[in-house]
């Protein structure tokens, strides 16, 4: 307690006791609060006034509960399974700072009681994940944000790791942005190369020096192949590494043990039939991120259309098979 506050405030402080310390299996009874409001507060109220105040809280449409074991909030916003989930969320992002990351899950405890805090690991071992060094990250979204809704260009410096494993620059860009999109754990911003004119994924956690640019943006609906805007579908099934080139009908047979792969990987884009023992792919997808995709399962995938994309799977098994004598 550092200092007295006036009693006025009691109700308020009622309610950030009864989210901080209690939950169905720690219920408070009234002498609990009015020690808990003397210690942590400085307010010294009677029980009635206590009992008083909780009233008015449920008439207000908290969610608290009282029975003879004592009162308790009975629900948050968020459920303890919800907050959990969405730390493993964090902590797994590797486009989020350790910093970061830490400073989120502080918050996402924070949505619940004490309790819970002692049951979350991932706190303490936010360290020994891999993450990201940019800590631009978060001002690079509201460069973005800002962009996006005040319709004008950004510039930036785009940077790649070396063998010290720190970015280091490579080139400047401008682009328009128009989108930001979580993808396999990574941000990326979608926007059209103000050079090239073409649609371009930017990882976020490698861009850094990002200003806003006096130039208006690109219009989306003039960027060829998005005259009808963005399609998410496509965007989330048929580019699977984030490759800017156009999507083809691809077509590959594969074990039935891959199916399940395919499905996480493509969605519903996927077409499936049986062929004897085998399976039938056909998806529209990205060439260059299908071949990186059929590599992983070589054993088990074997694209047969287009003939262009087989020669070049083929090329890198006699490249690699060079390589392994």
């Amino acid at each position: 307690m550092n200092s007295l506050e006036p009693k006025k405030l009691a109700i308020i402080r009622i309610l950030q006791i009864l989210h901080k310390y209690s939950d169905c299996d720690h219920p408070l009874k009234q002498e609990d609060i009015a020690k808990y409001l003397f210690n942590d507060y400085g307010i010294a109220v009677e029980r009635k006034a206590i009992g008083r105040n909780i009233a008015n809280l449920k008439d207000a449409g908290y969610d608290i509960m009282s029975d003879k074991r004592g009162s308790y909030l009975a629900s948050r916003e968020f459920e303890d399974s919800e907050l959990k989930m969405l730390i493993d969320g964090v902590l797994s992002s590797r486009y989020i700072t350790a910093a970061h990351s830490k400073q989120l899950i502080e918050k996402l405890c924070a949505q619940s009681n004490k309790y819970f805090r002692s049951h979350v690991k991932n706190i303490y071992s936010v360290n020994e994940w891999s993450k990201t060094d940019n800590q631009a990250l978060f001002y690079n979204i509201e460069i973005v944000d800002e962009a996006i809704e005040r319709g004008r260009q950004i510039c930036f410096t785009y940077n790649k790791y070396g063998e010290d494993k720190k970015l280091h620059k490579t080139k400047e860009h401008c682009a328009s942005p128009y989108q930001l999109i979580l993808h396999n754990q990574r941000y990326y911003m979608m926007a059209c190369n103000e050079r090239w004119g073409n649609m371009t994924y930017y990882r976020l956690d490698r861009i850094t020096d990002m200003r806003l640019s006096e130039e208006p943006a690109t219009p989306l609906r003039s960027v060829e192949g998005y005259e009808n805007g963005i399609n998410y579908k496509e965007i989330a099934t048929s580019l699977p590494y984030m490759f800017t080139d156009k999507p083809e009908r691809v077509e590959f047979l594969c074990d039935g043990w891959v199916l399940d792969h395919v499905v996480d990987w493509f969605g519903d884009n996927a077409s499936i039939s049986a062929q004897g023992e085998r399976y039938k792919v056909s998806v529209r997808v990205s060439p260059i991120a299908m071949e990186y995709w059929a590599m992983q399962y070589l054993n088990a995938v074997e694209v047969i259309f287009p003939q262009s994309l087989r020669q070049k799977i083929a090329a890198n098994l006699r490249a690699a098979t060079e390589k392994y004598k």
